[in-house]
């Protein structure tokens, strides 16, 4: 089986192994029907970002739902199998001011084509400029993502020592973009972000952060005060995103306070008024989730199917760090604490 690993390979590097794989004619092997190699759940490789894609069989058509580097999972424009390759469309809009008070709209295509057998594909996905001049082709290696397994029995789920995550400084911490600007800081023991903008001043890039340790599966505990109006979120492994964020009195949704962003929504509200600590307890088991939030669990053990936006990467089956999102928002942690789950 053909394997390679991205991170030790540049961009050009690797189109030179997409072109000699298109060059032996990769073809897939159709079982039954024609559909059947690309049905399932997918994990997209490439340098600068991570994607997820589903395809599934639906009642006499082909559907699928995409997540392309960050924001939500969202059900495409179009998915079809033709010349034995996987067609994934996905749109967008942009609009131009033609004056005298007239607006054009235009919506921005963008392509996504795979093709291979078994458990890998290759292809690309293009994304054309919103001016129309030029487009941006990112080269993809997809893997096929295992079933989730049955979900574990946390009452017989062995754990280890507790880790102090947080102390009376970075120490431990990093920018997870080393050009980024650091909004972070820790005072009292509290770690506090202030990614602060100045009106008429071009928009500053303000860093997430991630711990220098990496881990597997594990339970965690915070403290955090969300202002009025203000977002975070808590990255497992910086892979999984647990929302933090603002949602007093907002309808249930996968995007409220303690969702796993865009994939699972809680149970109930259990978010406290903006400006007030609350508590998270997660905990994170074979690719499920558990999160209890001020005292109540709002995800019970769910599974979990893939990465969310935002994530370093789609594998889901390597040791990563937290991360703590640190450009949408104000936000203060204290008091986090890890323990691992031994195996």
């Amino acid at each position: 089986m053909f394997k390679f690993n991205l991170k030790d390979m540049s961009l050009k590097k690797y189109v030179s192994i997409i072109v000699l794989l298109m060059a032996v004619q990769i073809a897939p092997t159709f079982a039954g029907s024609e559909n059947s190699p690309y049905l399932g759940r997918w994990a997209l490789h490439f340098e600068g970002g991570m994607g997820w894609l589903e395809v599934r069989q639906e009642k006499g058509y082909l559907d699928a739902d995409l997540l392309w580097i960050g924001g939500s999972v969202t059900p495409v424009s179009n998915v079809f199998i033709s010349n034995g390759k996987l067609n994934v469309t996905r749109t967008s809009t942009t609009t131009f001011d033609q004056g005298n008070g007239m607006m054009r709209t235009h919506i921005l295509t963008s392509v996504l084509e795979l093709e291979g057998s078994g458990d890998q594909l290759i292809g690309t996905m293009m994304e054309p400029s919103k001016d129309g001049n030029g487009a941006t082709i990112f080269y993809i290696y997809a893997n096929r993502i295992p079933p989730v397994p049955a979900a574990p029995d946390l009452t017989k789920v062995k754990f280890g020592e507790p880790i102090k995550l947080l102390g009376n400084d970075l120490t431990g911490w990093r920018l997870l973009e080393p050009d980024a600007v650091s909004g972070w800081k820790v005072e009292k023991g509290e770690l506090t972000n202030n990614p602060e903008q100045k009106e008429g001043t071009p928009h500053i890039h303000y860093g997430n952060l991630r711990t220098d340790a990496e881990f597997e599966d594990f339970n965690l505990k915070l403290s955090v005060n969300i202002p009025e109006g203000s977002n975070s979120g808590v990255y497992l492994r910086g892979i999984y995103e647990v929302q933090v964020v603002d949602s007093y009195g907002k309808e249930l949704d996968s995007h409220n306070m303690g969702a796993l962003y865009s994939r699972i929504t809680p149970s109930e509200s259990a978010e406290k008024k903006p400006g007030k600590w609350q508590d998270m307890d997660i905990t994170l088991c074979d690719r499920h989730l558990t999160v209890i939030l001020n005292g109540k669990k709002i995800i019970d053990n769910q599974p979990m199917l893939g990465a969310t936006g935002g994530a370093m990467t789609a594998d889901e089956f390597i040791p990563g760090p937290i991360y703590l999102q640190g450009d949408h928002g104000n936000v203060s942690y204290k008091d986090i604490v890890l323990t691992p789950i031994i195996r």
